[in-house]
């Protein structure tokens, strides 16, 4: 049996996706993006994101750093949070069920790492940005349509947990809890991952360290039940913005699993990244499950991850601070 490759570790993902990307002669090949601050909406518009909150709450990130430049922001100028955390205990399955796909889970990202959280005071990172919470196990169970059927008019976008990726990670959308844009503000780590309040590890945009993001793949699913795919199309033309709707997906074939799908949302490098806008019916019980699988947090519950490298990884409720939306 021939010997596996061993993994590429995120740092080394992140530098050959950004030396490809510096090659790519089009708009989403440049380092700097346009910053996403001011483009959120009451109602759907391309490049928004259509929140359900009226009013922000402040918090987030502390400071602003020098990859900002007046309206834009260089990812390859900001830094991370430090440290290199797996999660051995990591699980999640999704399971056909009926007219419903299952999901199952506990939020910690298979086979991939996590940086060390609470970000500690003798990072780099906590200049910038305090967050405060861990990384922690949920209890997730809920059900999306396996058949999912476009909704009469768009929905809004919650504050939390608006998708899942491949991994078992939560995908959220790009605002921070002051509406911002969380990619350009927050400090992740690696990964473009952290934790809320609830010890909730989740992406806001399209993280290296998940499969096949720079690719056309499935990358994860919406929680009205369509698939989300990676950055590029068939072609392997990079998808930017000008190629979606308001809810940052578009009419296309998508066939997993047998099944076959006539819409998708796709993952971008420029903001909204995520989801701009629930193009589904989502279901109001898929919604009460994923808050019910949120409450062992509030209540302590805990993880347990393995460093490599020094620290270690703890999972707890979070300590309620401003950050990590």
């Amino acid at each position: 049996m021939p010997t596996p490759n061993p993994p590429v570790p995120p740092i080394v993902r992140r530098l050959v996706a950004a030396l490809a990307l510096t090659f790519v002669p089009c708009a989403v090949a440049a380092q700097t993006l346009p910053l996403g601050d001011g483009h959120v909406t009451d109602h759907p518009a391309a490049g928004n994101v259509y929140a359900c909150r009226a009013v922000f709450r402040g918090g987030g990130a502390r400071h602003d750093g020098p990859w900002f430049h007046g309206d834009s922001w260089n990812p390859a100028e900001k830094p991370h949070v430090s440290g290199r955390i797996v999660w051995p205990d990591a699980a999640f399955r999704v399971t056909p069920s009926g007219g419903a796909l299952e999901f199952t889970g506990n939020g910690l990202p298979v086979r991939e790492p996590t940086g060390r959280f609470p970000i500690a005071p003798t990072d780099s990172a906590y200049a910038y940005d305090t967050n405060p919470n861990h990384v922690g196990v949920q209890h997730l169970d809920f059900q999306i349509p396996l058949h999912p059927a476009a909704a009469d008019a768009p929905g809004c976008l919650s504050m939390g947990m608006v998708g899942f990726t491949v991994t078992g990670v939560a995908l959220y959308s790009a605002l921070d809890d002051a509406g911002r844009d969380a990619a350009a503000h927050e400090i992740q780590d690696d990964c473009d991952g952290h934790p809320q309040a609830n010890a909730q590890y989740h992406y806001h945009n399209g993280s290296p360290c998940i499969p096949g993001v720079y690719s056309d793949r499935v990358v994860g699913w919406a929680l009205d039940g369509y698939p989300i795919l990676g950055m590029q199309n068939a072609a392997g033309a990079w998808i930017t913005d000008a190629d979606l709707d308001a809810c940052h997906g578009r009419a296309e074939a998508v066939v997993v699993d047998g099944r076959s799908y006539e819409y998708a949302y796709h993952l971008t490098r420029e903001y909204p990244y995520t989801l701009g806008c629930f193009r589904g019916q989502l279901l109001e019980s898929t919604l009460q499950a994923v808050h019910a699988g949120l409450e062992p947090s509030r209540r302590g519950g805990r993880g347990r991850g393995r460093g490599l490298g020094p620290g270690r990884g703890r999972g707890a409720g979070g300590r309620g601070g401003a950050s990590g939306a």
